[in-house]
């Protein structure tokens, strides 16, 4: 048996809809981690990541609480990479620290999933015992999130921009799962992979930890 579980790093541009397949590995059984949920714990008052932030970005990026607005923030970063190499600084250490600790967890012999936005250009595959890519097309993932976030286009295109290619990450992914917009298509592909994930956990397959 595997002496932890087996540890899955799910990614994708934004838009391309990790988080919908993050949902279903969760309903299926895999012990999941939010790098989302995780990113808003580590940024909560009183913690240390809040208190670089503010002292970096200043209380322009705080709410009338004293919180992090993360919409402002985000207004900042995406239009000047230097800011956002300098949040990724104060908060990647924070992130990964949290995400261990989480995945860690897991009950050994079982599915371990965590969505990483950044795996590969933050060079965190060597983390878990495989990648998931998660692709869609351009068009696509401009209309999702347009919708979701209610940004304009132009803001839209300079998220995409900010990530690595979709080629690019495909070709260092383990497996590539397409959602080109069929739900249930899907879902589908979520399903047969978690399955084999299952059975290779219960086998006992995967990497030991370094």
């Amino acid at each position: 048996m595997l002496m932890r579980a087996l540890r899955i790093g799910l990614t994708g541009g934004t838009g391309a809809g990790k988080s919908l397949a993050l949902r279903e590995f969760a309903r299926l059984g895999a012990k999941t981690v939010s790098s989302d949920s995780v990113a808003r714990d580590v940024v909560r008052p009183g913690r240390l990541a809040h208190r670089k932030i503010a002292a970096a970005f200043g209380g322009s990026v705080l709410d009338a609480g004293g919180r992090l607005d993360r919409r402002k923030l985000a207004a900042k970063i995406f239009s000047s990479p230097r800011l956002r190499r300098r949040l990724e600084r104060i908060t990647h250490p924070e992130i990964l620290r949290e995400m261990e600790r989480r995945l860690g967890a897991a009950r050994p012999g079982t599915v371990a999933v965590a969505d990483v936005p950044l795996l590969f250009e933050g060079r965190h595959q060597g983390r878990f015992d495989a990648a998931v890519f998660v692709s869609a097309p351009s068009a696509l993932r401009i209309e999702r999130i347009v919708r979701r976030d209610g940004l304009s286009r132009r803001q839209a295109l300079s998220r995409m921009s900010a990530q690595w290619p979709e080629a690019r990450k495909a070709a260092l992914a383990d497996v590539v799962i397409a959602n080109a917009g069929n739900r249930k298509r899907f879902l589908a592909a979520v399903q047969e992979y978690y399955k084999a994930m299952a059975l290779i956990a219960s086998a006992g397959g995967g990497r030991r930890p370094r």
